[in-house]
């Protein structure tokens, strides 16, 4: 007899692993997990109708993006549409890179453009965008964000918010904004300073995961120079509003 005759076929436990994506690759399977697959979200966080004393004013705040775990490519838009020609809007719309640099947490680097129209002709600005956007230990919803115009002017805005669960589907959102800028920015009715924060609760009933109506109340208040600005032009230097609004995301 031979001596490759000899010799027995390795036991089982003797060989070597095979693991299971050399055993899809070998059987002609799809690979077991598909984390370079890029995908969107879409979420529009405020989309509402405030009232207050002034003219009523439709208010939104959204965001998108599109890629995978890590690079993402990101868009926002937010403003204030007034119902009256005699008040101010404003509209701005952000195209952002964005970079998970923590779990749960994306640096963001791009670019904003903010127009505020009314009665007066039309402004328009470009900034450079900096910031991080992500969630924070105990949920808190972070969303802090450093803006330098095209005229070398540096403002900042610092959003956060966090749910309440009340139950399944009834949830309260507390939210504070706040806006400061170093430089003031007049044909924006912008100070020196902290300019303005807004203080709100909206409580939303999710009628299904992906679309939840709410209402609730929102403080806005001007400070510093920001503020004889807004008296200056005949607006309240603070303001509170019931709105009612809805929450979609897809």
């Amino acid at each position: 007899m031979s001596p490759a005759a000899n010799r027995a076929a390795p036991a089982a436990s003797d060989r070597g692993p095979e693991t299971l994506p050399n055993l899809a690759e070998r059987e002609g399977w799809p690979q077991p997990t598909a984390d370079s697959a890029n995908y969107g979200y879409f979420l529009a966080d405020l989309v509402e109708y405030r009232e207050s004393d002034d003219p009523g004013v439709i208010r939104w705040d959204v965001f998108g993006w599109y890629g995978g775990d890590v690079k993402r490519l990101w868009v926002k838009s937010e403003g204030a549409q007034s119902t009256s020609k005699r008040a101010d809007s404003e509209q701005e719309a952000q195209l952002l890179y964005g970079q998970l640099i923590a779990p749960f947490f994306d640096f963001q680097a791009g670019v904003r453009y903010a127009r505020r129209s009314g009665p007066g002709p039309d402004r328009s600005r470009v900034y450079g965008v900096i910031g991080v956007q992500g969630l924070a230990p105990y949920r808190y919803e972070l969303e802090p964000a450093l803006f330098v115009s095209q005229d070398g002017k540096v403002s900042a805005r610092v959003t956060a918010s966090y749910d309440v669960l009340l139950s399944q589907r009834l949830i309260l959102q507390p939210r504070i904004e706040a806006n400061a800028a170093l430089q003031a920015d007049r044909s924006f009715g912008v100070g020196e300073g902290l300019n303005d924060t807004e203080i709100g609760a909206r409580l939303r009933y999710e009628l299904r995961r992906e679309l939840a109506p709410y209402a609730g109340v929102s403080w806005r208040q001007t400070y510093g120079s920001t503020k004889r600005m807004a008296r200056a032009e005949g607006e309240p230097p603070s303001n509170l509003s019931v709105v009612v609004g809805v929450r979609a995301w897809f």
